[in-house]
């Protein structure tokens, strides 16, 4: 039996209004970065795109020793994440969600008419997909 995780930091959502802020900068050159990998160091960077349709929600899943980022183009998401999935942000419009590697999570569409519309990045191109058991916890801690 594993040793359980505290997940609360394995997710880091940066706004995209905060990049917009440090891009006008007076000190600024127009230019903001919302992560740099550190474990891939982009030698097989993948970079992507998904779309959730309304309503919908991924199964719990990791994605082994990826770092994961998703940016939202389209429509607001609920990320949750956790051995039970007890914490829980969410995204909308250029917004970026930061995956630690073997982070257990799910994302959630929690709208019925709009599909949400991710760019994904991998710090590799495998596509690992690590299925979960699901026993989300009833109210999520809000974490952003």
């Amino acid at each position: 039996m594993t040793a359980a995780r505290n997940w609360r930091n394995g997710v880091t959502v940066v706004r995209g209004r905060s990049l917009e802020e440090a891009m006008r900068a007076p000190s600024g050159n127009g230019r903001a970065s919302a992560f740099a990998f550190s474990g891939g160091s982009g030698h097989s960077t993948s970079i992507g795109a998904a779309i959730n349709q309304p309503g919908t929600k991924t199964g719990t899943h990791n994605h082994g020793h990826h770092e994961i980022v998703l940016y939202v183009v389209r429509g607001r998401s609920e990320i949750r994440w956790g051995e039970r999935l007890e914490y829980k942000a969410d995204i909308g419009p250029g917004d970026f969600a930061f995956f630690k590697p073997d982070v257990p999570h799910q994302e959630r569409n929690p709208s019925d008419t709009e599909a949400v519309e991710f760019v994904v990045v991998r710090s590799d191109s495998e596509r690992i997909v690590v299925k979960m058991d699901d026993q989300p916890v009833a109210r999520p801690e809000v974490v952003y």
